[in-house]
C-alpha cells in the first residue's frame, strides 16, 4: 500500500515509517506546520535519514481556530482543555487524512501508542500493549471516516524497545525527548499566553464550602478544578478548587473530599466502538477515564436518547472531574465513547 505518515521529527513518528517500510510498504512522510514553533527541520532531517519523500501542509488556520481558539475561550469560561483531543479531530489528523485522500494514498498512519481496529462495522481505537504509554484518550473525537483511514504501527511496540532499536539503527530521534504538553506555548505559561489576547482577568474571591469569603484570587484562568497547590491561602489544612465560577468570578474550594464526585455528566458525545444506535436512550456499563493519567473506572453510563449528553456513575468516587476534560469510556481495552465532562 501506499501509506502517508505523519512525521514530526521524533522518534514514534521516525518508527512509524520505519514498521511500515519493513512490512513492504510504499511510505512518505508528512508534516503539519501548525505554527511558528512546528519543528519543520526535524521532520526534514528524519525524512532524508529514512529516504522518503516529505510533503510539507500548511495546517495552522484549522490548528489557529480549533485548538487555540478553542483553548483560550474554554479557559475564559473557568474550563480546564485538552488541546492535544482538539487537534487530533480537527488539525492533526483530520489535515493528515485529507491531504492523504486527496492525493492518492491507501491510508495515512501516525506515530501514537495504540491500535485503530475495524470490527463490525465499526471503526475504534484500542488500547496499546503497553499501558504506559498507552495514548488513546486524546483519540475520542476521531470519526469514522477518520479512522476508516488510519494506521497506528506502534500498537504492539514498546517506547523502550523502539529507542534502542533506532540508536541501533542511527537515527537521530532515537534521543529525541517527549513532546511538550502544549506545543504553542513553549514557556508554559499559558495563562500570560491567554491575557496576551484576552487582557487580564480581574482578581476574585475563594469562597469555601459554608459560602464564606477566604482569599482572594489572581483570575480564574491561573485554576483548575483539583487543584490544592498555589492557591495562597492558609486555612491550616489542606483545601481544593471544586467549582469555577465565571459570572461571579468566584472559585469554591473545599477540605480533602470535596473534589471528589460519584456522578458527573458529559456532553459531546462521539461514538467508537460503541454504536450510537446501540447506546442511547440505554444504560451502558463500561471502565472510564476523567483525565490522561487517570486510571479507568468501573462506571454505568446512561446515554439520553438525543445522542448529544450522559451521566456518568461511578463505583467508586473519582478524584478532580474537570469541566472541560474528557470523560472517555473503554469497554475491553476498546474505546467505546468520550464527551467532555460539564
Amino acid at each position: 500500500m501506499r501509506i502517508l505518515v505523519g512525521l514530526s521529527g521524533g522518534l514514534d513518528s521516525t518508527w512509524a515509517v520505519r514498521a511500515l517500510l519493513d512490512e513492504g510498504h510504499s511510505v512518505e512522510g508528512c508534516a503539519l506546520r501548525f505554527s511558528e514553533h512546528t519543528d519543520i527541520e526535524g521532520a526534514e532531517r528524519v525524512a532524508g535519514e529514512l529516504d522518503i519523500p516529505l510533503h510539507i501542509v500548511d495546517a495552522a488556520e484549522a490548528f489557529n481556530e480549533f485548538v487555540v481558539g478553542n483553548f483560550i475561550s474554554e479557559y475564559a469560561a473557568g474550563r480546564t482543555p485538552n488541546p492535544c483531543i482538539m487537534c487530533n479531530r480537527y488539525a492533526k489528523i483530520a489535515v493528515l487524512v485529507d491531504f492523504a485522500r486527496e492525493h492518492g494514498f491507501d491510508r495515512a498512519a501516525t506515530g501514537h501508542y495504540c491500535g485503530a481496529v475495524s470490527e463490525k462495522g465499526r471503526c475504534f481505537i484500542r488500547c496499546a500493549a503497553d499501558m504506559s504509554k498507552d495514548q488513546s484518550y486524546v483519540l475520542w473525537q476521531l470519526t469514522q471516516d477518520q479512522l476508516a483511514m488510519l494506521m497506528m504501527p506502534l500498537a504492539s511496540l514498546s517506547k523502550a524497545d523502539i529507542r534502542a532499536s533506532a540508536r541501533a539503527l542511527g537515527y537521530s530521534s532515537a534521543e529525541s525527548k517527549e513532546s511538550q504538553e502544549i506545543c504553542f506555548i513553549p514557556d508554559h505559561d499559558y495563562a500570560a499566553f491567554i491575557e496576551a489576547r484576552l487582557g487580564r482577568f480581574p482578581e476574585g474571591d475563594f469562597v469555601d464550602e459554608t459560602g464564606k469569603v477566604v482569599g482572594r484570587h489572581n483570575g480564574i484562568i491561573h485554576y483548575t478544578v483539583g487543584q490544592r497547590k498555589g492557591l495562597g491561602i492558609a486555612l491550616g489544612r489542606p483545601y481544593f478548587i471544586t467549582r469555577i465560577e465565571p459570572e461571579t468570578n468566584h472559585i469554591h474550594i473545599a477540605p480533602a473530599g470535596g473534589e471528589m464526585s460519584r456522578t458527573i455528566r458529559v456532553r459531546g458525545l462521539n461514538f467508537q466502538k460503541l454504536a450510537p444506535e446501540d447506546a442511547c436512550g440505554n444504560a451502558v456499563r463500561c471502565d472510564v477515564k476523567v483525565r490522561y493519567g487517570a486510571k479507568a473506572q468501573s462506571a454505568e453510563v446512561s446515554f439520553s436518547s438525543d445522542r448529544r449528553s450522559a451521566e456518568i456513575t461511578f463505583d467508586e468516587p473519582v478524584r478532580a472531574a474537570t469541566p472541560g476534560q474528557s470523560a472517555v469510556g473503554y469497554i475491553g481495552g476498546d474505546l467505546a465513547f468520550g464527551g467532555f465532562i460539564e
